[in-house]
């Protein structure tokens, strides 16, 4: 009944709607999900790829992308596709690419400031990696009018980055990873992000509970106002 319920209410949950717990293959960086993933062993080998099929997005858009950059984009992509303790976050669009995104998932300090630092001397031409650019190649490329500039103007800080580049899917926190109120990029061992996010399913749950007496006051007030 408990693993019903954890289901029904968005504990066990990936991003395109249904669970896929399929054979998993080890590629290094999407690892942590090998006991309990959304994602497909294809799925995790493409993203590890430059290009790869899963978006056709080009990391190398301003030059070669570090390496130390890029192993955090693809940590983000291995957490965004294999991750099945995303569904307090998961919110539905209308968009041809994609039927639902993550938005405001709290991204543990560490993970944010890591990646920020690690990125800071790489250069690129937008800070909203989401949508504006010029896509008529297959590929992304910077639009017309963009040029490009060194990381650290279009993202100053490390908060600036975390929640500008993918349209607010991330907000940053100073909650530590021993905090259990952040969700981890990337880790080793146990999956800590299923309790993050048991956390944050109570806890709203808790919150529309204690609201729901004030709301049912609200609707007999208006009614009885109606009535006289």
């Amino acid at each position: 009944q408990i693993c019903v319920w954890k289901f029904l209410f968005g504990l066990e949950k990936c991003v395109k709607g249904h669970l896929q717990i399929q054979e998993f293959v080890h590629y290094y960086f999407c690892s942590p999900w090998r006991d309990n993933a959304c994602c497909t062993a294809n799925t995790s080998a493409e993203a590890h790829d430059d290009a790869s099929y899963l978006y056709n997005f080009n990391w190398n858009h301003c030059g070669i992308m570090s390496k130390e950059c890029k192993k955090h984009f693809i940590q983000d992509t291995c957490f965004y596709e294999c991750s099945p303790h995303l569904g307090p976050w998961i919110q539905p669009v209308d968009q041809s690419w994609r039927k639902e995104r993550i938005l405001d998932v709290p991204l543990c300090k560490e993970d944010c400031e890591t990646w920020w630092e690690d990125c800071k001397n790489d250069i690129t031409c937008k800070d909203n990696w989401h949508k504006g650019w010029d896509w008529s190649s297959g590929i992304n490329k910077c639009p017309e009018g963009s040029k490009c500039s060194k990381w650290t103007d279009f993202f100053p800080t490390p908060k600036s980055m975390c929640e500008k580049i993918w349209s607010n899917s991330y907000i940053y926190t100073t909650y530590t990873k021993t905090s259990g109120k952040c969700m981890q990029l990337w880790f080793t061992g146990t999956n800590p992000n299923k309790k993050v996010a048991e956390y944050y399913l109570n806890n709203g749950q808790q919150q529309q509970s204690s609201a729901l007496p004030t709301l049912l006051f609200l609707a007999v007030t208006s009614l009885s106002v109606m009535i006289h």
